[in-house]
């Protein structure tokens, strides 16, 4: 466990794919919610 943690935040290279596994994360969890409350809140001739 430690050998991943400090591969993953130990160097500059492991933090910045971190952010960015988080940050494609978070716009994929967003765009999905958004899809969702868009579609369940279209009425029947949108």
């Amino acid at each position: 466990m430690s050998f991943w943690l400090d591969l993953m935040f130990g160097s500059d290279v492991g933090l910045m794919s971190m952010l960015v596994i988080i940050a494609t994360t978070v716009l994929i969890c967003f765009y999905a919610g958004y899809f969702i409350y868009k579609v369940s809140k279209a009425g029947p001739n949108e």
